[in-house]
């Protein structure tokens, strides 16, 4: 194997301007394709990460229903006490949850006492949403960020409505809402903080605590809208899924039905179908790969076969058996993809090292995105393997025509 290898590898620097040449285009797609995994690969973490940490969290519970109305932000559809708690001893009781919040979410009028616009509210236990939603506290751009996450009679709001209405940390504001059986309440609030705005559903909401959700919305019993849950790693959210669905089917109504529904970031989120995309295009890049390879490898050994036909004719009639020519070419073929891709790779943890050093930072929607590109080993191993089995793949049509030629008609070859 080592002499068939080696014998390859000469015959590749016979053909030197060729070699590299091929070399080089492999080199090229293998480059592309691992930086394009890099950079898409940490961005799609970015904006999950971004998404789930101070938004939605890995999953999210609600009553059964609640989100086919989710945008109108029913109040006749909360889970109730004993529901709660039944979902709260099935999250507790699973490995893999680290956290959860629950939620009141309800809409409401905003006046500055000039002017009056309308807001999301999510009232929250601030220290259940620290815990579930550790990125929410990032997003405070002006305000205390060290204290509670929010207080009693304070507010946090997005920035543009703060810049809208004119507001400031400490302004006093008030917040006027109807409740589920119509009357409507206001309570006076302070402005406690001002949130950087995020791309996303939630990305404008305000904040108030819980108490004062209930409060406003005169609610006599610990209802809640919306569970957040956070799992200890996000690779686990389909099993927790599994587990968590099936323990939550057993929280039924009056007609014997499922109570409540879990949805995961992915069906609450809009970017969810831009990480299919991104998933799609990786996968075109991929193809594109794997033709670059084919075509070039595939070229190169037809262009050595006819070449040498008077070679492989002379091999043939000393005895060469014709598993071994085949064996000669088909190193050749590996040796091109081994080297292009090997250059590739290094070329690529080059890059994404620089670019780590200077990261790449654009505007996405209302956000900037800072881009830190890495490269998983497994995607690293798996771009070598295919590199190598499509310049096999290649290689085996050439090197089977050179194993079949006749040796007479090969030496006679002009």
């Amino acid at each position: 194997m080592t002499s068939t290898l080696k014998l390859a590898a000469r015959n590749l620097l016979r053909y030197r301007r060729r070699t590299v040449l091929t070399a080089l285009l492999i080199t090229l797609g293998v480059t592309a394709l691992l930086l394009f995994v890099a950079a898409a690969g940490s961005f799609k973490q970015t904006m999950v990460g971004s998404i789930t940490d101070s938004m939605l969290g890995h999953l999210q519970i609600h009553r059964k229903g609640y989100t086919a109305s989710i945008d109108n932000l029913p109040l006749n559809m909360s889970l109730q006490a004993n529901a709660v708690s039944k979902i709260e001893s099935a999250l507790k009781a699973d490995p893999e949850v680290a956290a959860y919040s629950p939620r009141v979410k309800l809409g409401a009028m905003f006046s500055n006492f000039t002017e009056n616009t309308s807001i999301r509210l999510n009232g929250i236990d601030p220290v259940a949403e620290d815990a579930a939603l550790p990125g929410l506290r990032d997003r405070i751009n002006d305000g205390d960020k060290a204290g509670a996450l929010v207080e009693p009679g304070k507010v946090l709001i997005p920035t543009l409505l703060a810049r809208g209405m004119k507001v400031k940390v400490g302004d006093a504001i008030v917040l006027v809402v109807t409740n589920a059986s119509g009357s409507v309440n206001g309570k006076n609030f302070t402005v406690g903080g001002i949130l950087d705005p995020i791309t996303g559903p939630g990305g404008r909401d305000g904040y108030i605590h819980i108490n004062d959700a209930r409060e406003l919305l005169r609610m006599d019993k610990p209802e809640v809208m919306e569970i957040a849950v956070r799992l200890k790693s996000i690779d686990q959210l389909d099993a927790v899924q599994k587990r968590l669905n099936a323990k939550l089917d057993e929280i039924q109504n009056k007609e014997g039905k499922p109570a409540t529904e879990l949805h995961t970031w992915s069906d609450l989120s809009p970017f969810a179908n831009i990480v299919r995309m991104i998933d799609l295009m990786t996968l075109f890049i991929r193809i594109m790969l794997i033709a670059i390879v084919l075509v070039s490898v595939m070229n190169v050994m037809l262009m050595a076969v006819y070449e040498r036909i008077r070679e492989i004719g002379t091999l043939a009639a000393i005895g060469t058996q014709p598993s071994k020519l085949m064996a000669i070419f088909l190193g050749e073929g590996l040796l091109l993809g081994l080297v292009g891709a090997a250059a590739g790779i290094a070329i690529s943890y080059a890059l994404v090292a620089f670019l780590n050093v200077s990261p790449l930072i654009f505007n996405f929607g209302r956000e900037k995105i800072t881009l830190y590109p890495h490269l998983e080993s497994i995607e690293v191993l798996g771009v070598l393997g295919l590199a190598l089995l499509v310049s096999a793949l290649a290689s085996l049509q050439p090197a089977w025509r050179a194993a079949r030629m006749d040796p007479i008609q090969a030496l006679r070859h002009v």
